[in-house]
């Protein structure tokens, strides 16, 4: 068995930098970058991007870490100082965008923006660091699937390094990360490239980011190993994912037939004026 990629990308100091964290920073710094682009773009400021991620950012970690202890809380129980560790993952994406959505809500209203505005700039680059976020967890060696072959791995035309990398716990493993970070890719390049061909509604390339990713997650958190149950053996991003995904169709339905004239927003135009 070759060598499998060490999950510590270096040490500064006598303390270990894992390349998790190095990802997914990088996924928030590009995020963020975009979002300062479009809310150019539409009138807004790029002080209410970085702004609302000096709030948001850490609240969603707490909402992600939360989220996934309170789904899997029996070895919390029994050792509650590994609440506070987060080093080693253990952070659920729909914790942290539930927090961060809870977040913009109050952002929103005290700044007078329109929450449907900016939830449209900002949704692209969220689903573009979740596609790159998911290479930390290939890192971590975590989010993975059953049990598979080296010859199906080498089937899918996968470099060697991630070949090497899914043999985890005496047994090669469906590359789920690779699946979710390549569903979310392709979600991030058809949003920009509808945003730029057609006009939406406020509120709807948002509407599609919810829809396209829900859709994925669901059929890919079935193939995986770690997943959060409710009781009845349900998978708990499975169960939300369903929810989101009916969800973002109805109120896309909902908002189409109550105003079926109203648009996205008009590029360069003030923010106050694109209030609905």
């Amino acid at each position: 068995m070759a060598a499998q990629v060490n999950r510590v990308a270096f040490e500064l100091f006598g303390l270990q930098i894992y390349w998790y964290a190095i990802i997914i920073v990088s996924g928030i710094a590009i995020a963020l970058w975009m979002a300062n682009r479009e809310a150019v773009r539409v009138g807004l400021k790029e002080d209410d991007m970085t702004n609302f991620l000096l709030w948001a950012l850490p609240i969603a970690i707490i909402g992600a870490r939360l989220y996934y202890v309170l789904f899997d809380l029996e070895p919390y129980l029994a050792d509650p100082i590994q609440i506070f560790n987060t080093r080693s993952g253990g952070l659920a994406i729909y914790g942290g965008l539930i927090a961060a959505a809870i977040v913009l809500i109050v952002y929103t209203r005290h700044h007078f923006i329109d929450p449907w505005l900016f939830l449209d700039v900002v949704a692209p680059g969220v689903l573009f660091a979740q596609a790159l976020g998911r290479w930390g967890n290939f890192m971590n060696h975590e989010a993975f699937g059953g049990e598979t072959t080296r010859q199906f791995l080498e089937g899918l035309h996968l470099p060697q390094f991630i070949i090497n990398n899914m043999y985890i716990d005496g047994a090669f493993r469906q590359p789920t990360f690779l699946y979710e970070s390549t569903w979310s890719l392709i979600g991030f390049i058809l949003l920009i490239a509808l945003r730029k061909k057609w006009t939406f509604k406020r509120g709807e390339i948002f509407l599609g980011y919810v829809a396209w990713y829900s859709f994925g997650r669901f059929f890919i958190e079935g193939m995986r190993t770690d997943s959060l149950y409710l009781f009845g053996g349900i998978r708990v991003s499975q169960m939300l994912s369903l929810i989101l995904f009916v969800g973002a169709l109805t109120v896309f339905y909902y908002r189409r037939k109550k105003n079926p004239t109203i648009k996205r927003y008009e590029r360069n135009q003030g923010v106050n004026q694109a209030l609905l």
